[in-house]
């Protein structure tokens, strides 16, 4: 983790955690502060609430065995998605190689 930083917001318990990281960035929610730089926890709260949404829209029931494939799923679709600029042929190639489908084999939308 010593390559990698950590946003948060001003909470205690966040800490003891931030010396594991490389630069621990905080803002102060109570003090109505919400970005200081690049220090944001908007990231986080939005793929939450992606998460939290598929969590309970989605799937309904989440097994112990297959736990981490469901943060996995909502990983890609939130790395991948539309505001980043990929589209869904993008999205879909890269899962389909070696299935014996090309990228021009995929549907165009319409």
């Amino acid at each position: 983790m010593r390559d990698s930083r950590l946003h948060t917001d001003d909470a205690h318990r966040y800490r003891k955690p931030g010396e594991e990281f490389a630069a621990h960035g905080r803002v102060t929610h109570s003090a109505g502060e919400y970005a200081r730089g690049d220090a944001t926890t908007n990231t986080v709260e939005g793929f939450f609430s992606i998460f939290k949404r598929g969590m309970k829209g989605i799937y309904q029931h989440c097994g112990e065995h297959h736990l981490q494939r469901y943060p996995d799923e909502f990983d890609f679709r939130y790395s991948n998605r539309v505001a980043l600029g990929v589209n869904d042929r993008e999205r879909t190639t890269p899962r389909h190689q070696g299935c014996g489908r090309q990228a021009a084999d995929l549907p165009t939308a319409s």
